[in-house]
């Protein structure tokens, strides 16, 4: 899989605080579309909208909008229908309240959709008080977040029940095929809040969504979002889309961008930027406990331990492709995801597990599904469908299989102490 950047400018919590009220400064102008929200004008993303009974909350938050007087009922609203938003999500996704309209309730992209109306209706809005653009900027990144469940994680309090972290993605390759939908997100919705039978005792499922943009990583969303969840679950996954027809546990994470291009059109190259670049490691590793994973029965596709890494060796030269992992001292050009930003993703969960000294007692690591793909003759995305049978038979398969590997998991850590390997 592949991810991102949100010019919704975390611009630097530090930067904000000092700021103080963040509507008394000077009005800003608002800002243009973005290249993510330029694309909703297209046939493809009205009809998800209106399908879904998803096209009324963007206008909905530009009423509330309309209505604020001050910055506060402004962050208010946005609060509020960001979060409205994700938990609509969830429960369609889930099977509960009434159905937005015949598109079917697992599918991912009306909250994608949904979101990006949203941000652009806060991008353009004129309000009529004064509004500094870092005021803007921070309004959206609350938006953001809201949005994805990262701020809605709930565990129950106590440690009878076990905690388990899942995160997904937004849509990506648009540009290629606007129909297309996330496995990895619509697994995060259908099981955000839930409870798996382990081996161990029963466990919570907490699941939140990032978005697919190389600067949101590099603003460091990945690290604000889960810094404030691994010290306190039994174990994570991030999960993102791979290759057809199979699973992939993903062995080894490198620290390398190769590039390709993220949902706002921009590629980044090079090595990973961190916070503390000097103690950076090339690899990291999982610690999920993969052999009991790939031996499971979870379903239809194949589960596989993923080695596979692509590296400059410790003497210098060209890239070489490692089937068993990385050579002592070399230097990362492909984790076992990639170099996009599934790869990111892993090698970002884990250096934060890493360095927050539980790489020995947190399971963690990052799965691959299988890409989600349309039934026969729904493969053309100028005349095709935005859903048929067969892609959402192949969705159900690929969410419940994630379920399973998720419970695999955790009947390994949880019930007899496996932790890696």
């Amino acid at each position: 899989m592949h991810a991102i950047r949100v010019r919704i400018g975390i611009l630097g919590l530090a930067l904000l605080a000092g700021l103080g009220a963040p509507g008394a400064a000077a009005a800003a102008p608002a800002s243009a579309a973005t290249v993510e929200e330029q694309r909703l004008d297209r046939p493809v993303p009205q009809e998800i909208l209106r399908r879904s009974g998803f096209d009324s909350l963007p206008p909905r938050l530009a009423r509330s909008l309309a209505e604020a007087r001050s910055y506060a009922q402004a962050e208010r609203a946005v609060e509020r229908q960001g979060s409205l938003l994700w938990r609509r999500a969830v429960d369609q996704a889930q099977g509960r309240g009434p159905a937005g309209g015949d598109l079917a309730r697992d599918d991912d992209r009306p909250l994608y959709w949904a979101r990006l109306g949203m941000s652009r209706e806060l991008r353009t809005w004129e309000p009529g008080f004064a509004l500094s653009g870092a005021g803007r900027e921070r309004l959206l990144s609350e938006l953001e977040a809201a949005s994805r469940g990262q701020d809605a994680v709930r565990f129950p309090p106590g440690r009878a029940v076990k905690r388990i972290l899942v995160t997904g993605f937004d849509p990506f390759t648009l540009d290629r095929d606007i129909r297309i939908s996330n496995p990895s997100g619509a697994a995060a919705l259908a099981l955000d809040g839930t409870t798996v039978r382990t081996a161990g005792g029963p466990a919570r499922i907490e699941a939140v969504l990032f978005p697919v943009r190389w600067q949101d990583f590099a603003e460091g969303t990945v690290e604000r979002v889960l810094g404030r969840q691994l010290p306190r679950v039994d174990l994570f996954t991030t999960v993102s889309q791979g290759r057809p027809g199979r699973f992939d546990v993903e062995r080894t994470n490198g620290a390398w961008r190769g590039g390709f291009a993220d949902n706002d059109g921009i590629g980044r190259t090079g090595t990973i930027p961190v916070d503390d670049p000097a103690t950076q490691p090339q690899w990291t590793s999982t610690t999920l406990p993969y052999r009991a994973v790939v031996s499971a029965a979870t379903g239809r596709f194949p589960v596989v331990d993923h080695t596979e890494v692509t590296e400059i060796p410790a003497g210098g030269g060209g890239p070489v492709v490692r089937p068993d992992g990385p050579t002592p001292g070399s230097s990362a050009r492909a984790g076992g995801g990639g170099d996009y930003l599934s790869n990111e993703i892993a090698y970002r969960a884990t250096l934060l597990r890493d360095r927050l000294g539980l790489h020995d007692r947190l399971p963690g690591g990052h799965l691959h599904t299988p890409v989600l793909e349309f039934g026969a003759g729904n493969t053309d995305p100028a005349t095709g469908s935005v859903t048929d049978p067969g892609f959402e038979q192949n969705r159900r398969g690929i969410v419940d299989q994630v379920r399973a590997i998720v419970t695999s998991a955790a009947d390994a850590a949880f019930g007899t102490g496996v932790r890696t390997g």
